[in-house]
């Protein structure tokens, strides 16, 4: 093949390449002539929220005791507080609280310091001084509690080991997460009853969904009595019975937002 025969045919492939892009650049400029003088389509949607109410009993409670023991050293206040901790635990134990239940939240050791202030001449009072007098030992245990009929139970025989502060009463729901799902198929449910009257009243149809938003609140609220946190002075077992422990109701809330697209 010479030269001119190879001229000839890179000139061929050429001319057909910039005629094809010739006829797309005309196919282009002929379709977009419709759209001349008009509004370019927009995608017209509505937006609306929903909120769905689930009421639940809990059926957990969770409360914590401290032991605390002051000694001159810090081995006797560490035995001290073992020993009275051992006892509550066992009694916790007895009432039917398993091992995952049961977990040490915080454990200190402290000097434990006395004011002292000196004796007093004809000739003034010397100043006072904190005086180390031994060691201070503390262990906070908390408790959660899945037989809530218990509850009082265990207070009571807390209080027989001989502890005295136990706190934060609160109650919860195990399985919460199956109970927002169901507060979140109410609010879905109630966010599409608004997007059909809404359609209605347009005169339109709902095309299909294109936005979705779960703002779900975390927190869930406590009715009756007995809800929310509270503390529990538990008191010696020969001044006070078993207390009685009401839970109330705990209501889960979910909100969310869905946008759909309309014609």
């Amino acid at each position: 093949m010479n030269n001119q025969e190879k001229l000839y045919k890179v000139g061929a492939w050429v001319g057909i390449t910039l005629a094809v892009f010739l006829a797309l650049l005309s196919i282009k400029e002929i379709v977009s002539l419709q759209y001349v003088g008009k509004s370019a389509p927009v995608s017209t949607s509505i937006s609306v929220s929903g909120k769905g109410e689930v009421l639940s009993i809990p059926d957990i409670a969770t409360f914590s005791f401290s032991v605390t023991e002051t000694a001159k050293t810090v081995k006797e206040a560490q035995t001290k507080a073992t020993e009275k901790t051992a006892v509550a635990l066992q009694a916790v134990r007895n009432g039917g609280v398993i091992e995952k239940d049961i977990k040490t939240t915080s454990y200190s050791i402290n000097p434990h310091y006395e004011y002292s202030q000196g004796i007093c001449t004809t000739y003034g009072c010397p100043s006072g001084k904190s005086v180390l007098t031994g060691y201070d030992v503390a262990q906070t245990i908390e408790i959660k509690v899945r037989d809530l009929a218990k509850a009082g139970d265990l207070f009571d025989s807390i209080g027989k080991a001989g502890v005295q502060n136990v706190n934060g009463l609160s109650f919860s729901i195990d399985d919460i997460d199956s109970i927002r799902a169901k507060a979140r198929v109410e609010a879905i449910a109630n966010a599409k009853s608004k997007a059909e009257k809404i359609a209605k009243d347009l005169g339109v149809k709902i095309v299909k969904i294109t936005g979705y938003y779960d703002s779900s609140d975390e927190q869930s609220y406590l009715y009756g009595r007995g809800g929310g946190n509270a503390d529990v002075a538990v008191m010696s077992a020969k001044v006070a019975a078993a207390p009685e422990i009401p839970k109330g109701e705990q209501k889960v809330i979910a909100t969310v937002s869905i946008t759909y697209e309309i014609r």
